[in-house]
């Protein structure tokens, strides 16, 4: 039971915070190293008012080695695969570093909230959870600390990428009308992806350079190549070290382009190089499904939001959400309080209820509780870019694809996509700016 445990926290724990946090999987299958003699750490790298030590360099590596393995990835030369880990630690402290300048903290109490959300949806208490963390080598305290680092990095990247994002009117109806508009209603594709990056004021030399790369690994691939070892030796994507894996999209969440290429693969195909602002990119199709059917599922839910301020920390917000759910469990109403407390304009007077509404129409972090959560029953409290939250699904349906649902999910692809595309110029662009100074 803990061994199954224990891999049901690791998914969750990757879908916890939105996004794409790929250091999850890095983090869960990560070990405690044991040795006789500890040599003393020095500077892997420099970065602006931080330091990336060899320590943290050697740790990561040695979870990446072990994910790598666990998915049958054969691994990358070792130099390789010490220069991709060294520039995700560089990443990551950058925008740690300006999380710390924006007054970006997640106490305690934040933290506590977090770690029993990830046990209870995984059907296992806190003493459970930590259990099982420490029979397969992993250290809670640590495990705790990287999900705080997660959740600054998640704040970062909300305030200074997702906030910028606007889709106007326009935008959703020539969506809706184009043919990758359509596609929104057909099939998902599962897919991996390499990333060689560009900046836009790239000169042609460089252009030439990145496309000439680009070449190479598509031939590479097509003489046999494996598709995840190459991306964890040569993308710049996010999620390279997890052998490019993108999840499940829509062919609308892509740009035009890809999306045609990718309707047009077969299962475990690959797309020639094709060219973004971002760079240089080659998709690989995993898996296929739907597509036949219109109808839709839908959910009647109701929630109490608890929004962080200026006058309450995260961490009130979060045991304020707390009492609020007792006082549920203890049989007060939803309604009323949610009325009472709840920070949420378009729904507190309605005592929380937000009608029917569709998964991919709401926050990830919200559409994956209310899929979740048993119909009549109350979420515990559980954390959206938008503060916290507690649910109750009222009830369940399929009904006919609407108009007005069709423009829900065009905004929410279209947001996607932008987002995807922004934080992966962002990144480069704070990249760039940065300090950085590498000793390896």
């Amino acid at each position: 039971m803990e061994s199954q445990a224990i891999e049901s926290v690791k998914k969750m724990h990757c879908k916890f915070i939105p996004a794409i946090f790929s250091l999850c999987a890095a983090l869960l299958l990560s070990t405690t190293a044991q040795a006789d003699l500890v040599p003393l750490d020095r500077v892997a790298a420099i970065v602006d008012n931080d330091v990336v030590m060899v320590s943290q360099v050697n740790e990561r590596m040695q979870a990446v080695r072990q994910q790598l393995s666990q998915n049958g990835t054969e691994l990358p030369p070792e130099d390789q695969l010490q220069s991709q880990v060294v520039d995700r630690l560089v990443l990551e402290s950058i925008q740690l570093q300006m999380g710390e300048r924006a007054g970006i903290r997640i106490d305690d109490a934040a933290l506590n909230q977090a770690m029993q959300q990830i046990a209870a949806r995984n059907n296992v208490t806190l003493d459970q959870f930590r259990a099982a963390l420490e029979r397969d080598g992993i250290s809670y305290n640590q495990a705790r600390e990287q999900i705080r680092r997660e959740m600054i990095i998640n704040r970062v990247r909300q305030r200074r990428v997702r906030d910028t994002i606007q889709v106007s009117d326009q935008e959703v109806r020539n969506f809706l009308s184009s043919e990758v508009g359509q596609y929104q209603t057909s099939a998902d594709f599962r897919l991996a992806m390499i990333v060689l990056p560009l900046s836009e004021s790239a000169s042609q030399a460089e252009v030439e350079k990145a496309a000439k790369a680009a070449t190479d690994i598509y031939n590479q691939l097509n003489q046999g190549a494996d598709f995840n070892t190459l991306a964890a030796s040569r993308s710049a994507g996010e999620t390279a070290l997890e052998g490019g894996e993108l999840g499940w999209r829509k062919a609308a969440q892509l740009p035009g382009p890809f999306a045609n290429a990718v309707n047009q693969l077969d299962i475990g195909g690959i797309t020639q190089p094709m060219r973004s602002p971002a760079g240089f990119h080659i998709l690989k199709l995993l898996e296929k499904r739907g597509g036949e059917g219109q109808l839709v599922q839908e959910y009647k839910v109701r929630h109490i939001l608890i929004k962080p301020s200026e006058i309450r920390s995260e961490g009130e917000a979060a045991q304020l959400t707390q009492r609020l759910y007792d006082r549920i469990a203890a049989g007060e109403s939803f309604a009323e309080l949610a009325k009472a407390y709840s920070e949420d304009p378009g729904s507190a007077l309605n005592g929380g209820d937000l009608n029917w509404v569709t998964a991919d129409s709401l926050a990830p972090e919200f559409a994956d509780v209310m899929t979740t959560t048993p119909q009549g029953k109350v979420s515990v409290p559980f954390q959206s870019q938008y503060g916290w939250h507690i649910l109750q699904v009222q009830g369940e349906r399929e009904v006919d694809m609407t108009d007005d649902m069709r423009e829900r999910q065009a905004i929410s692809l279209i947001q996607r996509r932008k987002y995807d595309e922004a934080l992966q110029s962002w990144l480069l662009q704070i990249r760039n700016e940065a300090y950085v100074k590498k000793k390896l």
